[in-house]
């Protein structure tokens, strides 16, 4: 059933000419910052990237993602670090 939200507004005018479809989708696909203000303090400050088909379909989300790269990081590392849950 579809929620009457998530229908376009009228105001919403997409017939501009000059506008081109994916024009920042290989910017978004090879990563992007999104940084969160309040005032003038950051509150957080994140990092995203893109996750290929065949990486996503072993880790579906970023806690599955950083759970194995933290694992890895005593294997590259030359300082041992203890391994978080």
């Amino acid at each position: 059933m579809k929620n009457k939200d998530d229908e376009m507004l009228a105001e919403y005018d997409f017939t501009d000419k000059a506008a081109i479809k994916g024009r920042y989708a290989t910017a978004y696909k090879a990563g992007h910052s999104v940084r969160i203000f309040d005032g003038d303090r950051l509150v957080s400050d994140d990092y995203f990237a893109a996750i290929e088909p065949d990486v996503r379909e072993h880790f579906p989300d970023s806690i599955s993602i950083n759970k194995a790269l933290r694992r890895l990081i005593p294997i590259i590392s030359d300082t041992p670090q203890t391994v978080r849950k």
